[in-house]
């Protein structure tokens, strides 16, 4: 399996070792990776600020970069989702589109998905709270929404799940969101702080020693939070527990 690797821009720039793990976890289960080094951001930001035209560049850049492997992978839902849902207003009709939107995966995705992972070898004995973003449950389908009425499945935890050791603890909101939201953070700070504390209070009362998920753009808004008001709760991106990363004292 070729993977070409798409790092999200914070990823890049203020937690490289998410990128370093994603790489780590890929080959073990028998991917090639390359990590194409002219890459730039996925326009996310542009295009939920409503920068259209500001956009544009960046989706036509990804399709250059990334139409040429066999696999995409990034270890972001949102910014997969920005490809596969939210490029079609910029490359619709492009030749190499269409096979982009169906070849671009999120890393806990491809696992499930693509290389049929059943089982991570490895150990992880803590109380678990499992984040799950917004784009990756309602736009990519990794997991089942609390509002539909259909058989639970979540692939993040399944992955997760066959940690030897590992205990995830029962949220009262499953699929709340963490008020991050990209620029929403920025626009409406005091209400992103609200849902964010929400978040980390419910993960607390549950009694989860670390908290996961698949963005790091996530984790990033709920870090914060957790080192502001000096809670006892440690944020690890599901790369680096698949990889075997230690939880840091």
């Amino acid at each position: 399996m070729q993977v070409g690797l798409f790092i999200p821009c914070y990823v890049d720039q203020l937690y490289p070792d998410v990128g370093l793990a994603t790489v780590e976890v890929l080959e073990r289960f028998g991917a090639t990776v390359d990590f194409p080094t002219a890459q730039t951001c996925c326009g996310q930001p542009m295009a939920n600020t409503g920068c259209t035209d500001l956009a544009a560049p960046f989706a036509e850049k990804f399709l250059e970069i990334f139409g040429g492997y066999q696999y995409v992978v990034a270890p972001s839902g949102s910014c997969v989702a920005m490809v596969r849902n939210h490029y079609e207003e910029y490359l619709a009709g492009r030749p190499g589109f269409a096979e982009l939107k169906a070849k671009t995966f999120e890393l806990c995705e491809f696992l499930a998905d693509v290389a049929r992972v059943e089982r991570v070898e490895g150990r992880f004995p803590y109380r678990v709270g499992l984040h799950q973003s917004c784009h990756g449950l309602r736009e990519l389908r990794l997991g089942s929404s609390s509002e539909r009425v259909d058989k639970p499945f979540n692939k993040v935890r399944l992955l997760l799940e066959s940690l030897e050791g590992i205990e995830f603890v029962e949220l009262k909101r499953p699929d709340e969101c963490c008020g991050f939201g990209g620029t929403f953070a920025v626009s409406e700070e005091a209400i992103s702080v609200m849902m964010g504390q929400d978040r980390v209070h419910d993960h607390v009362q549950a009694g989860a020693e670390v908290l996961t998920a698949a963005d790091m753009s996530c984790l990033m808004h709920l870090e914060g939070l957790i080192r502001r008001y000096r809670t006892p709760l440690r944020v690890m991106h599901v790369a680096q527990i698949l990889a075997g990363r230690q939880v840091e004292s």
